[in-house]
């Protein structure tokens, strides 16, 4: 398929982003990290967020874009009681987030936005994903081993935390590690 030649910009550190994307079989991926203001505007739903982060993302790359490129940024939110959870700042922010998030059902939302020259499109997917009950001990023992400081609600789901303590989801699981590819591979074969 000549789709999965055609040069994409992703412009994401996430090591994870660019492993999905490979396997969805896009092969001429470069990584190109922007540098944005991931603040939310006060009142804005939360549900809207990790497509506003995103757009945004993309914004600050479109002066990279040749004429056949497509940058494709994403941002990952995890939402409980109407609360964002982004990254964590440190190891106390990470312990906090998973002890809140313990035993109970969040929302993770992946917006995504395709920017070329010429079009742009944003979206995203949500999961409900349902955690089990963890011990402090647990906490402790995922946050130094996995050391989760890069990923929205301090944990990732492909990790010891997913292996071991995610009892159900609702939704597609590659939405919940960062890009939800299906919808990813639907708009760029529509761009």
């Amino acid at each position: 398929m000549k789709l999965l030649q055609h040069p994409i910009l992703l412009a994401s550190q996430s090591p994870r982003r660019l492993q999905l994307m490979r396997e969805l079989g896009f092969s001429n991926v470069t990584v190109r990290p922007t540098d944005s203001d991931e603040t939310i505007p006060e009142g804005m739903p939360v549900q809207d967020a990790a497509a506003f982060l995103a757009n945004k993302k993309a914004e600050a790359g479109r002066n990279w874009l040749k004429n056949d490129e497509i940058l494709l940024a994403a941002d990952t939110i995890v939402i409980l009681d109407g609360v964002i959870f982004g990254k964590p700042t440190d190891y106390e922010d990470a312990f906090q987030i998973i002890r809140t998030l313990s035993g109970r059902m969040h929302q993770v939302i992946t917006g995504v936005c395709l920017l070329s020259k010429n079009k742009k499109v944003v979206f995203s997917d949500n999961a409900n994903v349902y955690l089990d009950e963890l011990s402090d001990a647990e906490i402790d023992f995922y946050i130094r081993t996995a050391k989760p400081f890069d990923k929205a609600g301090a944990y990732g789901i492909q990790e010891w935390i997913g292996h071991a303590k995610i009892k159900k989801i609702e939704g597609i699981y590659s939405t919940i590690m960062g890009l939800p590819t299906h919808l990813v591979f639907k708009h760029l074969s529509e761009f």
